[in-house]
């Protein structure tokens, strides 16, 4: 009888354990900080390569080789049309355009530099970000800013895609 449990034990366990590479987590992170000497947010996007890779196949019927030397010319302007198409901000109720500044690898993950324009004092924020969403619904997006020294998060998903901020 020892034998018969400890064998359904060791399956049981064995299942559990397996299970755990079958469910992805689906995170992207991004980092907004005001420079107020330049009167801009810097933003920096760290999204999984694959999870980017397979939403530009869906969206643009395209493969980008992201990092890689099969790199395609056009992933710069598919990465911009991207960004700018899935995240909005608005300062102190006024929307921002965002600038998209670069590109790099690190390990799997992109990593994307940004700049939007804050002509005044950081009052409150409001941001939109919907990347990934429509290929993952499981997809959340972390946000943490530093404003005005200031250290706030949001954590935006496909039901609550849009967060503000009071600083």
């Amino acid at each position: 009888m020892k034998r018969i449990g400890n064998f359904i034990f060791l399956t049981f366990l064995l299942f559990s354990l397996s299970s755990v590479g079958v469910h992805k987590f689906y995170v992207a992170i991004f980092q907004m900080d005001y420079i107020p000497e330049k009167n801009v947010i810097q933003m920096t996007s760290h999204v999984f390569i694959d999870d980017l890779e397979r939403a530009f196949e869906q969206k643009y019927d395209i493969k980008c080789y992201f990092g890689t030397e099969r790199e395609i010319p056009e992933a710069k302007k598919y990465l911009k049309k991207y960004f700018t198409e899935h995240i909005h901000v608005q300062i102190n109720g006024t929307t921002q355009p965002i600038k998209y500044l670069g590109k790099e690898v690190e390990d799997d993950v992109l990593l994307c530099y940004y700049t939007i324009p804050a002509p005044n004092a950081v009052q409150t924020l409001t941001i939109k970000n919907t990347t990934l969403f429509d290929t993952f619904a499981e997809q959340q997006n972390m946000i943490h800013t530093n404003i005005n020294n200031h250290k706030k998060s949001l954590l935006l998903t496909y039901d609550k895609p849009e967060g503000a901020l009071q600083y």
